[in-house]
């Protein structure tokens, strides 16, 4: 437990310091004077750094706590920053309307589109997977459907019209109960990866996910 305290303000370092749109200090730079901030044990300079989500979630005097508690290891930690294994990217995500996600990255001074904003239907990840899922859903795509569907079931002879026949028939409430459940779910959600598997929790429920020749499928709603 502790060790996990020790690490929370690394997962929620704000590596963007923006205003409007352009970028006044660079992920490498704010990730340099975090460290070095740690590593004197001036755990004021280094809260400055944590994004308002983090500051939120640990207050100035519980940060101050865990640096002197935690010496050494957050030296080590500021070690580690000081030397990354690769350039950090800095990408951003903006939301439509309608919940669909697009991935923006910056690139030579100005924000691109991401590749996966090009496929709406893409299985790359498991993230990826289940937003492709609830748009195919919602457009009622069960030909796209097909595509989250396991090679085990394919063999059973399922097809688009039985998959129609069956979520806008006995399976309809149940279906639109779950997708309800997993949109809401999504923005916050934490996938789990084994290997080929995959699992997300969504109320009480855990959606199962495996990845076949490349491509994540939905194995189980559970």
């Amino acid at each position: 437990m502790q060790r996990r305290r020790v690490l929370l303000p690394i997962a929620c370092l704000t590596l963007l310091a923006c205003h409007s749109s352009s970028l006044q200090q660079g992920p490498n730079e704010t990730l340099r004077a975090y460290a070095r901030a740690l590593d004197e044990g001036r755990a004021d300079d280094a809260y400055k750094l944590l994004s308002s989500e983090a500051k939120r979630n640990i207050s100035p005097d519980a940060f101050r706590r865990m640096v002197k508690e935690n010496a050494v290891e957050m030296k080590d930690i500021a070690h580690a920053l000081s030397r990354p294994a690769s350039d950090p990217v800095v990408t951003a995500t903006v939301t439509s309307p309608k919940g669909d996600s697009l991935l923006l990255l910056y690139e030579d001074g100005r924000w691109k589109l991401d590749g996966s904003s090009i496929d709406l239907y893409g299985q790359l990840t498991p993230r990826q997977t289940i937003e492709a899922f609830l748009r195919a859903f919602e457009r009622n795509r069960y030909d796209v459907m097909l595509r989250f569907v396991p090679d085990s079931q394919l063999e059973k002879g399922l097809d688009a019209q039985h998959l129609k026949q069956s979520w806008e028939g006995a399976w309809k409430e149940e279906m639109q109960r779950i997708t309800a459940a997993l949109k809401a779910a999504l923005p916050t959600a934490q996938f789990e990866e084994l290997g080929d598997r995959a699992t997300m929790a969504y109320g009480s429920s855990t959606l199962q996910l495996v990845r076949e020749h490349g491509v994540w499928k939905i194995e189980d709603f559970d």
